[in-house]
């Protein structure tokens, strides 16, 4: 009798797991990525001299790895190799550009994803996808550069060496600066910004059968951090006044388009249930 409960509970268990193995679907894909990449930067966007400029950066090459367990639902983890950042330029109290501030950002990025799918069998399929991410700083730069020029400086920011100012009845000040030849003025290597951040990510996406086992993705993408970029260090000096910004929180932001191909390990949905009848209409 013992003998054939355990052969029964074996049986129930190997049936139950042939169901869900015949639900669940493995893919593994390569990825590309191009979109505006955006600094959020209180002391800079509220500094008079500095004007931002819409920028636009490539994230080169993603490993995309993805389990769905069945027609509605899935995860998926990626790792992308990503640029971020932004360009600002700088200018005089004429509002004519004098110079510029470029933020140079390269991050490896642990994306984990929940991904909600349209459960329909067509070759054409949408999806909903959410989740965290991970991302390790492998470089960074903050580097300025202006000419000889009248440049307005907000309240509370350090003057450049040398610059002599007025302060206006605003509260800001305005300073005449010598010209400054391209200057990294905050480095990774110098312990600047932090080497982890921690971002939200959120994607609308179609996904197009090419073959039996190939689909093509592309997504409408866009990611936004957490946590300051720059370290403690760096905040304390700000704060401090001993540097040309002014305090206010900074995070880099993502939005823009993505794409890959990805092998199924089964089977494309629309090739494997081509022809199939939906539900309704089974006898």
């Amino acid at each position: 009798m013992r003998f054939l409960r355990i052969a029964l509970l074996i049986s129930v268990c190997l049936t139950s797991m042939g169901k869900i193995q015949a639900q669940v679907d493995f893919h593994l894909g390569l990825t590309t990525g191009y979109g505006a990449t955006f600094v959020a930067d209180k002391g800079i966007s509220d500094a008079p001299r500095y004007k931002s400029v819409m920028t636009y950066n490539w994230s080169p090459v993603g490993i995309n790895a993805g389990v769905d367990f069945g027609k509605k639902f899935g995860l998926t983890v990626e790792g992308i190799v990503a640029n971020h950042g932004q360009n600002f330029s700088i200018i005089d109290i004429a509002d004519k550009v004098v110079g510029g501030r470029e933020i140079d950002l390269k991050y490896f990025q642990l994306p984990v994803l929940m991904r909600f799918m349209n459960e329909g069998n067509s070759a054409v399929r949408g999806n909903f996808n959410l989740g965290g991410q991970v991302s390790f700083l492998t470089s960074a730069t903050d580097k300025l550069s202006y000419s000889a020029s009248t440049q307005t400086f907000p309240a509370g920011a350090a003057l450049p060496t040398g610059a002599v100012g007025v302060k206006r009845p605003d509260g800001n000040t305005q300073a005449i600066v010598r010209a400054q030849p391209e200057t990294i003025i905050m480095s990774n290597k110098d312990g600047d910004f932090k080497k982890i951040g921690y971002q939200v990510v959120a994607a609308f996406g179609l996904d197009f059968d090419l073959s039996r086992h190939l689909y093509f993705s592309v997504q409408l993408r866009g990611n936004y951090n957490l946590t300051d970029m720059r370290s403690g260090k760096t905040i304390d000096e700000i704060k401090q006044h001993q540097t040309t910004d002014v305090y206010g929180r900074r995070a880099d932001y993502q939005i823009g388009l993505q794409g890959g191909v990805h092998y199924v390990f089964s089977s494309t949905r629309s090739f494997r249930f081509k022809g199939a009848k939906p539900a309704a209409y089974r006898h």
